[in-house]
């Protein structure tokens, strides 16, 4: 392994290809590792060697050497990345241990497929270089956006929220600062492999996100800013959806609000309604008066029963929806995306043995998804874009809510995955999406972290995890577009094809294109 190290490092011209193991062993570390570059820990620097070292591993290698090799770097990824999965899985799904882990490492096996088809692309076609590297790792992100519903999580780009790459954000999007990030990662393996020259666009990369960071798209309106209440509840789930909790829910969440009547706007989080709206009348009828009373939009989380959807189908549509009410605020919307694991489980018939726990949960079967063209919230005249839970990890579905709204809000409950870095994780996707489009984002939620984020991505304001809280601010709104906001991911992903076919076209002829292993 030493022997192989120095090798990695010192690149000679014609370096002897040692066993298969030792760049699979370094690329599952180099996978184990990622995520620490990501919130809570922001080690944004890993986000830079792990790439290299998956890098500097292809070096060289079949096609069949490469997907094996990205395979490893693809599980040792999900499995620690995304190992917060373990507490729904094992705490509130009511799963063994042993059961929850070997579950997660199949889910680590399958996602990890992604880099495994990634890196056997990369070697089967296209030559050694950052040019043909990076746009792959950016079409295989944006991949995990809808392949299977899409699970769009660790982005290479989330390391730098908040850092000196972020200035590409409103130009690019997240995929934008992740090709950014990879090229710089690959640069360095061909620097310290003296190739100097990738020292220019290594510079003109690092140069160009200061000047990016100078540009200004968007501006606040000639508008007061709303006065703001988040209201965190706290309430743990293994009793939120208990019958004989929901009255105490409901209770937990009024007292919280007394003192806020009278603000501008009043949000509860995802669900903090443990009912259908057509079982909680009195109660919705009565919260609106006292909003209408005070001047005061409400706007709060609640499963929705649609009866007219449900009588024209013949069978119940359920949807996991925000609902504004009281003064000058109207609108229902209704979740798009329903995300595996964090808010269902896939074929939960099927895995019923397997999930007990969740089988009388409704936050976990029976929602419906809501149509892809809908209207966003009007609160106080000004159009509120909506997200619930993981929707805001989907960069175009926010960027579309974003472009007719003068700010936005995401509600959501992670008490699922309390203890783990999976909330932090979902606040940085928040600050991306508030820097994409230039828009402040308000978050309200159950358990933490609620959060005011400005429009360059930055927590104004935030509570504390795992207590009951109310968080207050001020909302200003905001009118322009950035480019991201008017062309998508477009660019970026037509760049990264650009590059892709140069690559092909003027790949070396010596280029092994074999599925045989080298020996």
């Amino acid at each position: 392994m030493r022997a192989y190290f120095a090798q990695l490092l010192t690149f000679s011209a014609t370096p002897k290809q040692l066993p298969l193991i030792f760049p699979v062993l370094i690329a599952l570390f180099a996978g184990a590792i990622f995520s620490f570059a990501l919130a809570p820990y922001y080690y944004w620097w890993i986000a830079l060697l792990s790439p290299a070292l998956l890098y500097a591993t292809l070096s060289k290698r079949s096609a069949r050497q490469a997907f094996v090799i990205g395979w490893a770097y693809g599980i040792g990824l999900w499995f620690v990345g995304a190992f917060w999965l373990y507490t729904s899985i094992h705490v509130y799904g009511d799963t063994s241990a042993f059961l929850s882990v070997v579950m997660i490492a199949i889910m680590a096996s399958v996602m990890g497929l992604f880099t495994a088809v990634q890196t056997w692309l990369y070697r089967r076609f296209f030559p050694e270089t950052p040019l043909t590297f990076a746009p792959l790792w950016i079409f295989f992100e944006w991949a995990k956006t809808w392949v299977f519903t899409g699970f769009p999580w660790l982005f290479a780009g989330y390391a730098f929220t908040e850092r000196f790459l972020d200035g590409y954000a409103p130009l690019f999007g997240i995929f934008g600062v992740s090709f950014v990030v990879i090229v710089l990662a690959c640069a360095l393996v061909e620097i310290v492999h003296k190739r100097i020259f990738w020292l220019i666009p290594t510079a003109l990369l690092l140069l160009g996100a200061w000047g990016a960071g100078q540009l200004s798209f968007v501006e606040p309106k000639n508008s007061k800013p709303l006065s703001v209440s988040l209201i965190q509840g706290n309430i743990p789930q293994d009793l939120k959806w208990l019958t004989e909790y929901q009255t105490k829910t409901l209770m937990i969440y009024a007292n919280l609000s007394q003192s806020e009547w009278g603000r501008d706007l009043m949000v509860w989080p995802e669900s903090s309604i443990p009912l259908f709206q057509s079982d909680i009348q009195p109660f919705l009828q009565a919260m609106d008066e006292q909003a209408q009373k005070t001047g005061t939009a409400w706007v709060t989380g609640i499963p929705y029963w649609d009866l007219k959807e449900s009588e024209q189908v013949g069978q119940p549509m359920y949807y996991n929806s925000i609902m504004a009410s009281g003064s000058e605020a109207s609108g229902l919307y209704k979740k798009q995306r329903l995300v595996p694991f964090g808010e269902y489980i896939p074929l939960s018939g099927m895995l019923s043995w397997v999930l007990p726990g969740v089988q009388n949960d409704i936050s976990l079967s029976g929602f419906s998804r809501g149509a892809k063209e809908q209207k966003p919230l009007m609160i106080h005249q000004h159009p509120l874009g909506s997200a619930i839970c993981y929707e805001v990890a989907y960069p175009n579905l926010t960027r579309r809510n974003a472009s007719q709204s003068d700010f936005l809000v995401t509600v959501s409950n992670d008490a699922w995955f309390t203890g783990t870095a999976g909330p932090w994780q979902h606040l940085q996707m928040v600050q991306m999406r508030a820097k994409e489009n230039g828009r402040w984002f308000i978050r309200a939620t159950n358990t933490g972290i609620t959060a005011f984020i400005d429009q360059h991505g930055h927590i104004v304001k935030q509570a504390p995890q795992d207590q009951a809280a109310v968080l207050r601010g001020e909302l200003p709104a905001m009118q322009g577009l950035t480019p991201y906001t008017r062309f998508s991911d477009w660019p970026i992903l037509g760049f990264s094809l650009l590059l892709l076919i140069l690559g092909w076209i003027y790949r070396p002829r010596t280029i092994d294109v074999s599925f045989k292993s080298r020996r």
